[in-house]
């Protein structure tokens, strides 16, 4: 995010929460559809939701579920490092098929989430994208047996 959530001169208003939800809820809603739940018209719901757009705020996409669409392993990876933190972050996240990656406290110094086609895939991604970077000093691999819940629709209460 590019902003902080209260930053913009108060771009997380009540109203444009209400907006976000109604997008978690179905991201294809109208602008119209939306003006008539929170009470706009709707070119000032347009203008609100290209502004949380532009911000950072907030981002529509389509959401697939990955075994679906031929990634058959996912796997959330503990990393222990050394050196800048933020460094190794974002070089981890220039990676294609990491689509999570967190600096955290605790046992670990970066959680990612790996996406990849078969166990295959991800051997290669753990030696040649992971441990090969200087600063990685152990990794623990997390494997991914069935996705029960997967839900985007917090941030706004």
């Amino acid at each position: 995010m590019n902003e902080e959530p209260t930053a913009g001169g108060g771009l997380l208003d009540e109203v444009n929460k209400r907006i976000i939800e109604q997008l978690q809820q179905d991201g294809r809603r109208s602008y119209a559809g939306i003006a008539k739940v929170v009470g706009l018209s709707e070119a000032a719901v347009r203008q609100r939701v290209q502004r949380l757009l532009e911000v950072g705020i907030m981002q529509i996409v389509a959401v697939t579920d990955p075994i679906s669409v031929g990634f058959r392993r996912q796997a959330m990876i503990g990393i222990k490092a050394d050196g800048d933190l933020e460094e190794v972050a974002r070089k981890l996240a220039a990676v294609p098929e990491i689509d999570y990656v967190v600096v955290c406290a605790g046992s670990f110094d970066i959680i990612v989430e790996l996406v990849c086609t078969d166990d295959d895939h991800l051997l290669r991604l753990m030696v040649n994208a992971i441990r090969s970077l200087p600063e990685i000093r152990s990794t623990e691999a997390f494997m991914y047996l069935k996705l029960v819940k997967q839900t985007y629709s917090w941030g706004t209460r």
